[in-house]
C-alpha cells in the first residue's frame, strides 16, 4: 500500500472478495531523511531526499495507514531503505554509462516482487497484490501477464521483468478497471485518498533534475564535453552527457538552423551527437537481461507488437531470442528514439510475451 488511490482500492477490493488482507508500506526514505548507507551503496546519497509527491513519503505512509484503519486490516511499515540504495546506484550508474534507465521497472523487480514477495512468504501470505494497471490470468494452462483494461494507464510494461513463477503469486485487482472507475469506487467506499493526485515524478528525484542528482552523488563523473553534428563537426559544448537522452529536442543548447535532436551519446568520449529527426529512425533493436513469460522463440522470429518505452504504444514487429539472455526485435516500420537502457517489451495482443533491456538500436 503506497498511500495512493490505486493500491488502496486494490486492498479494499480484495477484502470485499473475502481475502485476508495485510497492508504493507515500503519505507524507502522520506523528505529530510538521509538515504546514505555506505555498506549498501557505492554512491554518496547523503544529500538525497525522497520527494513529497512520490510513492514513498511520510505523508504517503500516513495515508496508507488511514486507509488500512478504514478497511480494518493489519498494517506494517517495512524498512527497505538499505535495499533502495540498489535502485539509486543502478539509476546513477546507467546515466554515467550513457544509457537511459528505468528505475520503476527495477523497483518492481527488486523490491515489490522481490523483497516484498520474500516478506509475504515469511508471513505465509499466498499472494502479493499491488495497484498496478495490469492483469494476470491463465492462458493455455500457463500463468500470463496481460495489459490493463485501461490502456491509457496500462502498466504491464513495468512488470515485464517479473519471473514466470512469481506470476502465480501476483494479484492485480485494479487492472480490470479504468482509472475513473477506481476513483469512483474509492469515493463510494469513503476512502480518504479517493481524489489524491497521481504521482508524476521519480520519488528520489523530486525536482526532476537527473543530472543534478548524478553530479551530487558522483561529482567526478560529470564533465564538460563536445556537442558534434552527425558528420563529427564540433558545434557546441555541454556540461556533461548525463544532461541528455536519446531523442531529446529541448534544452540541447545548440542551433543549426533546423530542428535538431540528440541522436547519440558516447560516455567514453563524453560526446553528444545532434542531428535531424530522421537520424533517430531505427529498424530494429537488440536487448539483453531478457525475461520470457513464454517459451523463447529461438528457431524463428515470432510475430508480436513491441513497446520501446513506457508511454509508447505497442507497434507491429517480430522478436527472436538470439542467445542466452538476449533478443532482437525487428520493427515493421522505423521507430524513433530507441534508447539504450530502456526496456523493450513484446506482446501478443493483450499478453506480455517477454522483454529485455535495450543495448543497441539498429539505425536505418
Amino acid at each position: 500500500m503506497s498511500g495512493g488511490v490505486d493500491s488502496s482500492v486494490a486492498a479494499a477490493l480484495l477484502k470485499d472478495d473475502g481475502y485476508e488482507v495485510v497492508g504493507c508500506f515500503m519505507r524507502l526514505g522520506s523528505p529530510g531523511e538521509s538515504l546514505n548507507d555506505p555498506a549498501a551503496q557505492s554512491c554518496d546519497t547523503s544529500k538525497m531526499k525522497i520527494g513529497h509527491q512520490g510513492c514513498c513519503s511520510i505523508n504517503d505512509a500516513k495515508d496508507a495507514e488511514l486507509v488500512a484503519a478504514k478497511l480494518d486490516i493489519p498494517f506494517y511499515v517495512l524498512n527497505f531503505k538499505k535495499d533502495f540504495g540498489r535502485i539509486i546506484d543502478y539509476f546513477v550508474g546507467e546515466y554515467n554509462a550513457g544509457r537511459t534507465p528505468n528505475p520503476c521497472v527495477r523497483c518492481n523487480d527488486w523490491l515489490k516482487f522481490g523483497k516484498l514477495a520474500d516478506y509475504a512468504r515469511s508471513i505465509d501470505a499466498e499472494w502479493v497484490a499491488t495497484g498496478h494497471y495490469a492483469r494476470t490470468d491463465t492462458v493455455d494452462g500457463t500463468r500470463a501477464l496481460l495489459r490493463g483494461v485501461d490502456h491509457t494507464k496500462d502498466q504491464s510494461y513495468v512488470l515485464f521483468g517479473s519471473p514466470l513463477d512469481e506470476l502465480t503469486h501476483m494479484m492485480l485487482p485494479v487492472g480490470r478497471y479504468t482509472k475513473d472507475e477506481i476513483r469512483k469506487i474509492a469515493q463510494e467506499m469513503s476512502l480518504p485518498v479517493f481524489n489524491k493526485p497521481d504521482s508524476q515524478e521519480i520519488c528520489f528525484v523530486p525536482d526532476m533534475d537527473y543530472a543534478g542528482l548524478i553530479k551530487r552523488t558522483t561529482p567526478g563523473d560529470v564533465h564538460a564535453g563536445k556537442v558534434v553534428d552527425v558528420d563529427g563537426n564540433e558545434v557546441g559544448e555541454h556540461e556533461g552527457h548525463q544532461h541528455f537522452t536519446i531523442g531529446q529536442r529541448r534544452g540541447v543548447g545548440v542551433a543549426l538552423g533546423y530542428p535538431i535532436y540528440v541522436v547519440d551519446k558516447d560516455a567514453e568520449t563524453n560526446t553528444v551527437t545532434v542531428g535531424p529527426r530522421e537520424r533517430l529512425a531505427a529498424s530494429a533493436c537488440e536487448a539483453d537481461q531478457t525475461n520470457w513469460l513464454i517459451d523463447p522463440p529461438v528457431d524463428a522470429p515470432l510475430r508480436c507488437t513491441a513497446k520501446i518505452r513506457y508511454n509508447a504504444e505497442p507497434v507491429p514487429a517480430h522478436v527472436r531470442a538470439t542467445g542466452e539472455g538476449a533478443l532482437r526485435v525487428t520493427f515493421d516500420e522505423p521507430q524513433f528514439a530507441v534508447a539504450p537502457g530502456q526496456a523493450v517489451v513484446c506482446y501478443d495482443g493483450e499478453r506480455v510475451l517477454g522483454g529485455g533491456w535495450i543495448t543497441r538500436a539498429e539505425q536505418l
